[in-house]
């Protein structure tokens, strides 16, 4: 991932205060910024101009941007795209995961399948041996396809003998539906129990022990603050915090920062082109980027911290985390990389009682 010098957001910035209080068109940036970055300083130009609600010229940024990427980051080509289907609306299209069909497409592109994979051998070879019934809650569960698949394999390799609960908590009813159902291919409905969710809704209730957290792109939907005041409720409630998680400053910075806007435009940029290289019918392809990616993407460009959706963390933020919200009973027993390119890195952390 590529980052701004100090030097370097202080101009993005003063030259976004320009641009916004002038409406000004798109014009040359040699020698004000960094040639590699001049299309995601269009980014940052379209995303600002977009969140004050001058979308016509925003849009212009973004076009300009179009003509400039090159190298496998083409952010601004799919906002281009997804601006001609929003009729140049520059907003989020629907709530991200009330149909949880695109959410299913982007976890079967390969290469996140892939990093699935490694991710359930990481954690279920870091986490010990559970001598009764395993109790684990699954924080986010999605579809429910990863729990069954983490259960089975900490049962395959000898770590797990019985299973006593598994708790399948998602803030979207579609998606807690579908994962009993999914988990339950697998294991008897006894053992598994849904909940329709928030996990900041939930810790504070929760009143049972159980001995794995679990949670994949999923903690990430709420801010640092919260993150930690959560934690911190779940701690004494578990002995072991599993997570997989997309490396990404999206978190601290504020709206119309710089930084923000380099970040989202890079994991954003390599996401998307990854959902659209898999072979997959263009229509669900198209729903995968509009309501899950791009509605994610809007609403970090145009949204301020504790109204956007997603707050997506730097390895390190999140190791602050767990040692400050967990507290000093827990220590760091696993963090492995388990995809690593240019401008996107997908990881494993697990923290556990020492």
């Amino acid at each position: 991932m590529i980052f701004l010098t100090r030097t370097e957001s202080a101009r993005w910035a003063s030259l976004g205060r320009e641009i916004l209080a002038k409406e000004c068109e798109p014009f040359g940036l040699g020698g004000k910024v960094r040639d590699k970055l001049i299309p995601c300083f269009r980014c940052y130009a379209g995303g600002m101009l977009m969140s004050h609600g001058q979308e016509a010229l925003g849009a212009k940024w973004f076009r300009e941007g179009v003509l400039e990427e090159e190298h496998g980051l083409f952010f601004n080509g799919f906002v281009n795209s997804f601006l001609e289907r929003q009729k140049g609306r520059f907003v989020m299209p629907e709530k991200p995961f009330v149909d949880p069909r695109p959410f299913v497409h982007f976890a079967s592109v390969p290469l996140l399948q892939r990093s699935r994979e490694g991710f359930v051998r990481q954690a279920c070879e870091s986490l010990p041996r559970f001598d009764g019934p395993l109790r684990i809650m699954d924080i986010g569960c999605g579809n429910g396809a990863l729990t069954a698949q983490f259960v089975r394999r900490l049962q395959e390799i000898g770590k797990v003998s019985d299973v006593g609960q598994i708790l399948l908590v998602d803030p979207s009813p579609a998606m807690v539906e579908l994962a009993v159902k999914t988990v339950g291919e697998t294991f008897p409905p006894s053992v598994i129990r849904g909940i329709n969710s928030p996990i900041q809704d939930l810790s504070d209730t929760l009143g049972e022990h159980y001995d794995v957290a679990v949670s994949s792109f999923a903690y990430h939907h709420i801010p640092y603050e919260a993150k930690m005041f959560n934690l911190r409720k779940l701690g004494p409630w578990i002995d072991h915090f599993v997570l997989f998680e997309l490396d990404s400053n999206n978190d601290l910075p504020e709206l119309n920062s710089p930084e923000l806007a380099l970040s989202v435009y890079q994991i954003y940029g390599r996401v998307i082109d990854w959902v659209f290289s898999h072979d997959a019918p263009v229509e669900l392809a198209i729903a995968a980027v509009d309501n899950f990616l791009m509605a994610e993407a809007v609403s970090m460009l145009t949204l301020p911290r504790g109204k956007r959706t997603d707050y997506h963390a730097l390895r390190g933020q999140w190791h602050d985390l767990f040692r400050n919200g967990l507290g000093p009973e827990f220590t760091c027993l696993c963090d492995t990389t388990n995809l690593a390119e240019d401008y996107v890195e997908l990881f494993t952390i697990h923290y556990g009682r020492a």
